[in-house]
């Protein structure tokens, strides 16, 4: 039976302490639980709100609905939901990969809520559209990685994990991805990649009018600097910053590092 409470649903967690309540959402084939590098140091002088994607983590997979989740207006919706039922407003969204763009949907449909964002390693179209956009990938690979998913979905999440992180393969953060992905059911992964890597959010980012701090890696194989200096020209009040590190994941191995960018934005803003 499908749970009542959003709380219950999305698996939300409310911790710390301080005025300034920081919103942490995960990214694709992800959950809460890997921001713990981080929010473990912030609680102390913030209030900190977790939460899993419907279909993610301990989330309420009775719940999941495909039409709903086929667009990233989704998931979106999740993260509006969640802060209506806590009555939140004025807070900082960070988001993981998809979820500076969900972040950026949510913020710009409830600007009173979420009043800051900062997006680590976006990407608002993962395919190429040259000479003017190098996304980094071609529609038949993402097609092929999507059909891999159908045919081999172990293969897929071992293959994927190690190319996420950068070529940090035999990290703990990799084995733990790669469980991640493994965990997640078929039909949720399929359906959130799809809305992750087909959508195109470029045209929608001039309309997000809240200070944002872009937090980009230096080497990452998903979104590179390129693609994080698209985002933040066009977010009329984006900063982009370039980490001297590598991989999709910095909040997992580079923790401290993407702690003190945030807490630097956060500071001047």
């Amino acid at each position: 039976m499908k749970t009542n409470s959003i709380s219950k649903r999305n698996n939300v967690r409310v911790f710390g302490s301080g005025d300034q309540v920081l919103m942490f959402a995960h990214g694709f084939g992800c959950d809460q639980n890997m921001w713990r590098f981080i929010t473990e140091h912030m609680q102390a002088d913030f209030t900190i709100v977790t939460f899993d994607y419907v279909g993610s983590g301990q989330s309420d997979l009775s719940a999941f609905n495909v039409k709903r989740y086929t667009t990233l207006d989704g998931y979106a919706t999740d993260i509006i939901e969640i802060l209506t039922e806590l009555d939140l407003n004025n807070i900082t969204l960070i988001g993981h990969s998809v979820s500076s763009m969900t972040g950026m949907l949510a913020a710009i449909r409830m600007p009173d809520r979420i009043s800051k964002l900062v997006m680590v390693c976006p990407s608002p179209y993962y395919m190429n559209d040259l000479p003017a956009y190098e996304g980094g990938f071609e529609r038949d690979d993402l097609e092929e990685l999507i059909d891999m998913m159908d045919k081999n979905y172990i293969g897929w999440a071992n293959y994927l994990a190690p190319l996420v992180m950068g070529g940090r393969a035999e990290s703990v953060a990799v084995k733990e991805l790669t469980t991640s992905f493994c965990s997640t059911d078929p039909l949720v992964a399929k359906t959130f990649a799809r809305a992750t890597f087909f959508s195109d959010y470029r045209d929608i980012l001039p309309h997000c009018q809240v200070p944002t701090l872009v937090l980009q890696s230096l080497i990452d194989p998903l979104a590179s600097v390129s693609v994080g200096q698209f985002v933040a020209d066009r977010l009329p009040r984006g900063n982009l910053k370039v980490v001297d590190t590598q991989g999709h994941c910095i909040h997992m191995t580079d923790p401290a590092l993407t702690e003190a960018e945030i807490r630097a934005f956060l500071s001047n803003n």
